[in-house]
């Protein structure tokens, strides 16, 4: 007993030690001027369009992840001399079509904004991105893996990127077959449906993959994303536009530090927070921070659809909203054969905050709606009716 009561006595010695020891940390926001420039994007020396995007990073206390940057003149320059102008296309992107530039000779990006600030990237040497082997996923426990794979000769390419686009189609939880003018509830016509709808998401993750350390320059079942049993995107058809990009050891390098700084930090176990730095530099002001690696090369992609048919039965989609259903009474049937005014009259059109299901009938007539909120109903407010060119 006394052994146990030393040991005992020691523990609770070590924890108040370590209570002790322990001081809340409040960090101080910066408050001064923290609107940095982001550049994304890569140097099509492909058959491809080139494309940038220019933002600003906020401040950690505003609601917006940044802001776009607008009119700014922005260069693909070639290091003998030649020089293409990108159009804006709005919202902090600027392109053009594919610019004919040759893999051989060193390019970088030349940005001029509205305020008369200057940046340049380094010259960058052209890569050539090998094709994508395939794209496939394999089917867990709990959902899907989607994964890549691709190979090069052993003195290319061994580092790599991979984005992404999801497209898949979805429903409403419920079908509306009638619509209200504010007067009288109508039967919907084709071109009001708004039960399927189509879905899309652009990657917001960094994916790299690596064969520097395998005897082979080989990537087998690289992991590029996994979507959960269930998720509405794969209650249907579901579609993922892979993109491949060759990098160099410095590239990925910068990228690895960017995902170890965003995606994988919680625990002392994780990566520390670090400085990243690009290959883009303030000329304006050397001393200004600017985000972003400029990188040149061809792009690969390859797209592949999943059928639900193909994928387990028993997987059961959950509705993003709570749903539910309402009655909502506009009419008492009489013995003539008409309805009692007083209830008729306090209860049409339906409320504007429900869209009518499906009708009630009793005796052989419409006494009513079921009906549910928008977002029950409404597919179009998380998606579009448009049918994608490449869905067909």
């Amino acid at each position: 007993m006394k052994k146990g009561l030393k040991i005992f006595l020691v523990l609770i010695a070590v924890l108040a030690s370590w209570l002790a020891c322990k001081k809340p940390y409040s960090p101080k926001l910066v408050g001064n001027n923290t609107h940095y420039m982001v550049v994304e994007g890569i140097i099509n020396t492909g058959n491809d369009s080139t494309i940038f995007k220019l933002t600003k990073t906020v401040a950690v206390s505003a609601r917006l992840d940044s802001t776009a940057v607008l009119g700014a003149g922005v260069i693909i320059e070639g290091k003998s001399g030649d020089a293409h102008l990108l159009s804006e296309l709005g919202n902090g992107r600027y392109g053009a079509g594919p610019l004919g530039l040759d893999s051989t000779k060193l390019y970088r990006v030349h940005i001029l904004t509205v305020e008369g600030v200057e940046y340049a990237s380094d010259y960058v040497q052209s890569r050539t991105t090998p094709p994508i082997d395939s794209v496939g996923y394999n089917v867990t426990g709990n959902g899907i893996q989607i994964y890549v794979n691709t190979h090069n000769s052993p003195e290319q390419a061994r580092y790599y990127r991979w984005d992404y686009r999801e497209t898949w189609q979805f429903h409403a939880k419920y079908g509306s077959g009638y619509v209200s003018d504010g007067v009288s509830i109508l039967p919907r016509t084709t071109e009001q449906m708004i039960f399927s709808c189509f879905g899309n998401h652009y990657s917001n993750v960094i994916t790299l993959g690596s064969s520097a350390k395998l005897a082979q320059n080989v990537i087998y079942q690289a992991p590029v994303i996994a979507i959960p049993s269930t998720s509405e995107k794969i209650e249907t058809r579901y579609s993922i536009l892979v993109k491949q990009y060759a990098l160099t050891p410095e590239a990925y390098s910068y990228w690895q530090s960017m995902k170890n700084n965003t995606e994988q930090i919680g625990s002392i176990f994780d990566p520390q927070p670090s400085e990243v730095s690009g290959n883009i530099h303030c000329l304006t002001n050397p001393a200004l921070p600017v985000l972003g690696y400029v990188s040149a090369g061809t792009i690969q992609q390859k797209r592949i659809f999943i059928d639900q048919t193909k994928l387990p039965q028993t997987w059961q989609t959950i509705y993003p909203y709570d749903c539910q259903l309402d009655s909502n009474l506009f009419c008492r049937p009489t013995a003539g054969g008409g309805c009692l005014p007083e209830v008729q009259q306090n209860l049409v059109p339906l409320p504007n905050s429900h869209i009518p299901v499906a009708a009630i009938y009793k005796g052989g007539f419409v006494v009513g709606y079921t009906a549910s909120d928008e977002k029950c109903v409404d597919c179009t407010l998380r998606g579009t009716k448009q049918v994608p060119d490449f869905w067909r």
